[in-house]
């Protein structure tokens, strides 16, 4: 079996880059949706909370949102679940930097030269083809020194790509995805993972299963 790699992806991963870049740059015209609008991180402040949660415990200062697309979460007010508004993310969370990297968005497809307290991706994973994913997974965790989130829907998508495929590449139950995710905490014992698993589209940020979070190299899930 091939082994993939950010040096050697898979065809699939090269095909669905393409196709995620050509939505960056184009929109979804069958769903009347402009450039502008496509992948710009409306649904991210449902996180927010989450996020603040852990940064309040572990004091984090740095944050890399991989898979941003646009990145336009951070640049303007948020209204959270619970109806509270924000001028910003920044703020909310007290950190210092938050920087954002995705492969099929232009202006952040250059990959990381360091690594950051915290690591986030939503709404990202599913998008991924399976055999890339142990690459990917593992990427994240090694640009991570404290935590990793990561939030992973188990549902079809109601987004199409522009060759007529769900968006979705990737629906599997959370047992699967959490047999990928503790390879790669076993190769960085010293992180925490929080995962937050969504089994349909209109599925509600929920309280932490444990409401305090645990040592490293334990996983606490939503």
């Amino acid at each position: 079996m091939t082994t993939y790699s950010r040096e050697n992806p898979s065809p699939r991963y090269q095909e669905l880059l393409a196709l995620y870049r050509e939505m960056h740059d184009h929109g979804i015209p069958d769903e009347g949706k402009p450039a502008e609008q496509t992948f710009d991180g409306r649904s991210f402040p449902q996180h927010a909370s989450n996020i603040h949660l852990i940064i309040g415990v572990l004091g984090s200062k740095t944050l890399l949102d991989y898979g941003a697309g646009k990145g336009k979460q951070y640049e303007k007010p948020v209204k959270l679940p619970d109806g509270r508004e924000l001028p910003n993310l920044k703020a909310f969370w007290g950190v210092d930097e938050i920087a954002c990297y995705d492969p099929a968005y232009g202006p952040f497809s250059t990959f990381p030269t360091k690594t950051y307290h915290g690591v986030l991706s939503t709404d990202v994973m599913e998008h991924c083809p399976k055999e890339d994913l142990p690459w990917i997974i593992g990427e994240m965790f090694s640009l991570a020194r404290e935590f990793v989130y990561v939030n992973v829907a188990l549902y079809p998508a109601r987004k199409t790509l522009p060759n007529g495929e769900n968006a979705h590449c990737t629906v599997e139950q959370p047992e699967w995805w959490l047999g990928l995710f503790n390879e790669a905490l076993e190769a960085h014992p010293g992180l925490r993972y929080f995962v937050d698993f969504r089994d349909s589209f209109d599925a509600k940020p929920k309280p932490p299963r444990r409401a305090k979070i645990g040592d490293a190299g334990e996983i606490v899930y939503w």
